[in-house]
């Protein structure tokens, strides 16, 4: 590849407001959020989203406004979690799709996750993954350790490719009971990806700059954000999302793979446009463009 996709989680599901109070939580804070993350490299959008108390939900209302105000107020790929909390019933999670987004997550196993675990029945992965093609969403992978490589390859051998037939996965490397979030176990999962699959890596916590290193050494993506990552550097907080993602930007050009343009993450996803006409024709100059 010689350009870089830049996914940004900016809220996930797990950090309260007042332990991080830079983390988007309402509407306006998360198209604020999403705007200035266009405009400093980010291609794609990784959503979750909270209720009025700033606790996660899988709200249909809610996820339904979500997505529209982001395809209004920006270019973005909008990308919603089926993954929600770890507590989030089966049905709740299927129902994500129902908000019409231009793609969803798909995580391809169990894993323990710090205290919790989090449950992904292999009937459950079948179900989302089938609905996903009937919808037209673009599936991205989640691997949380190497066994989800074997799992996703049994998926596709047996139910078919992704809506678009373009296979795209998220190593989610440093959470406590996956993948470690190191150079080496990164290389072992490159490895083990679908012929012409492509790959964003996240690091957790401490291995974000290790893990995107070693993505763009091994021609792959990046996913940063403050789901995944609350410190900047040693003592240092991180101020917002954008500055994640300003950083991002900053490693893939050093790597001479600069951001890459929404309308080549459009293409290379296979994306099918969803977005207003008059969003999809003023693209080129829209924040987060072309670049």
């Amino acid at each position: 590849m010689d350009s870089t996709l830049i996914t940004v989680a900016p809220t996930g599901a797990e950090t309260a407001k007042d332990t991080a109070p830079a983390l988007p939580v309402t509407l306006p804070e998360l198209l604020s959020t999403a705007r200035d993350c266009a405009t400093v490299g980010a291609g794609l959008i990784h959503v979750h989203i909270r209720d009025d108390h700033a606790r996660p939900t899988l709200d249909l209302g809610r996820l339904r406004e979500t997505v529209v105000a982001l395809r209004e107020q920006t270019d973005l790929i909008v990308q919603l979690s089926t993954g929600g909390a770890v507590s989030d019933p089966e049905s709740d999670r299927l129902r994500v799709l129902d908000a019409d987004p231009d793609s969803a997550s798909c995580s391809m196993g169990t894993v323990n996750f710090g205290t919790d675990v989090f449950v992904n029945r292999w009937e459950f992965i079948v179900e989302l993954h089938q609905r996903m093609q009937e919808r037209e969403i673009v599936a991205e992978y989640e691997i949380f350790d190497l066994g989800h490589l074997a799992s996703l390859r049994r998926l596709l051998d047996t139910y078919g490719p992704p809506y678009g037939d373009h296979v795209h996965c998220d190593l989610v490397m440093g959470v406590p009971g996956g993948m470690p979030g190191t150079t080496a176990a990164l290389v072992a999962a490159a490895q083990m990806l679908p012929e012409g699959a492509t790959f964003s890596a996240t690091g957790v916590g401490r291995t974000t700059l290790c893990v995107a290193l070693a993505a763009l050494s091994a021609g792959g993506h990046l996913r940063v954000g403050m789901e995944d990552t609350l410190s900047y550097a040693p003592g240092q907080p991180v101020v917002n999302n954008a500055q994640l993602v300003a950083r991002a930007a900053g490693l893939a050009r050093i790597a001479l793979r600069p951001p890459m343009g929404i309308e080549e993450a459009r293409g290379m996803l296979a994306v099918k446009d969803r977005r207003p006409a008059n969003a999809a024709a003023t693209s080129a100059g829209a924040p987060g463009g072309p670049r």
